[in-house]
């Protein structure tokens, strides 16, 4: 029963390849960074995502041997390459829309960040009721950093507070500054300090409280910097595509183990030894993982550039992304040896098929109710506001 797992890899080929068609020589995907293809991408990624967390949970090698069962172990160090895309997609898809939408920074902050940080408080307040029912025990100190934000109740929401901080910067760099490269600079400049503080901060319970916080966001740099410079430097990848394409698979071959190897010997955790280099172990091992990722996210749209892909899965799950990517850690927790290393779980479910079904299944329907849920409260916003700016004013 154990070997079914295995099956996950195949439905993941199919899911990706249903439907995909192959440009002939000579020819290309022009949609490859259109918006449906991104979205697919992104719920392709998604999917990964989950079976990263399950990963960990199943045969991470730090957990205790008695709980581990193999099976997923492919997907236990490669969850920040599938960030990577999304965070890619987002830098790529905010600048393209501040040049090709009129006002487009009119209302952003409501439009683009609002949903964002309510999807953060929302998914929080399902963890912290869930933490409560389950057993944790609190202090009332703890439930109000819990409840206000400061400490995360849902482990995985570190990424709908970086994106927000860095929709921040770009929305004040675009805002106050007249000339679109220096407005560029400055928020790649911001996403750079970010990242400076994140190695500075030894990991604990708050914000920034691991390099999975950073280890990935370059990325949205990137994907500005794509925005901006896309023409020509399309051109100059279709002219030596096949160079490109072998170079993205190799750096992706090298760099990998290679920073397996690096974390093993600088670690992210000096901390743990007082090391006094333990931030500059921390960019060592950074830039060993930066270069993994843009090798790994420039081959996904090397790849895409020749095949386009698309199909009713990758469509539905490209539509849920957000909620899926917040709510599937739930129940990876739920039905895992533990819950968050905290309290007993509500169920342990040993085999690794049957436990992976059960978190999609229940993920699913969750998602789609947490959207409706947004959905409706951001509606209500817009409604009312109107209505709630005049009583003020009154």
């Amino acid at each position: 029963m154990d070997k079914l797992v295995y099956l996950y890899y195949i439905v993941l080929v199919v899911i990706l390849f249903w439907g995909a068609q192959v440009c002939k020589k000579k020819t290309w995907n022009e949609e490859f960074m259109s918006l449906s293809q991104t979205k697919y991408l992104q719920g392709f990624f998604a999917i990964c995502v989950m079976l990263h967390h399950a990963a960990q949970k199943t045969c991470a090698p730090w957990h205790d041997p008695q709980y581990t069962v193999h099976g997923l172990d492919f997907f236990v160090n490669i969850g920040y390459l599938f960030v990577s895309v999304f965070l890619f997609c987002s830098g790529y898809g905010l600048y393209k829309s501040y040049k090709q939408k009129e006002n487009y920074l009119q209302g952003f902050v409501k439009r683009r960040i609002l949903p964002l940080v309510l999807a953060y408080y929302s998914t929080g307040l399902i963890f912290f009721v869930v933490r409560l029912l389950i057993g944790q025990k609190m202090s009332g100190s703890l439930m109000i950093c819990y409840l206000s934000g400061v400490m995360l109740c849902n482990m995985n929401a570190w990424f709908v507070i970086a994106l927000p901080i860095f929709y921040l910067g770009f929305y004040l760099a675009f805002r106050f500054l007249k000339k679109d490269g220096w407005a560029l600079f400055a928020t790649i400049f911001w996403v750079f300090l970010y990242t400076l503080l994140g190695t500075l901060v030894d990991h604990n319970n708050w914000w920034l409280c691991g390099e999975w916080w950073y280890n990935s966001v370059h990325l949205f740099s990137i994907g500005l910097l794509f925005a901006r410079f896309e023409k020509p430097v399309m051109a100059h990848v279709k002219k030596f595509y096949p160079m490109y394409l072998m170079l993205a698979i190799a750096g992706l071959l090298f760099f990998y183990p290679l920073s397996g190897y690096t974390q093993d010997v600088f670690s992210y955790y000096g901390e743990n030894w007082n090391a006094p280099d333990k931030v500059q172990r921390r960019w060592i091992c950074l830039m060993s993982q930066m270069a993994v990722s843009c090798a790994f996210v420039f081959m996904v749209f090397l790849l895409n550039m020749k095949i386009r892909i698309g199909n009713k899965v990758l469509k539905f799950m490209g539509a849920l992304t957000l909620e899926f990517y917040l709510i599937h850690g739930l129940f990876v927790e739920l039905f895992g040896f533990d819950f968050l290393a905290i309290c007993p779980s509500l169920y342990y479910i040993r085999n690794v098929a049957l436990y992976v079904l059960v978190v999609i299944v229940l993920s699913v329907p969750s998602a789609v109710l947490l959207q409706k849920v947004h959905n409706m409260i951001l509606e209500w916003g817009r409604r009312n506001r109107p209505k709630i700016n005049k009583e003020m004013q009154k």
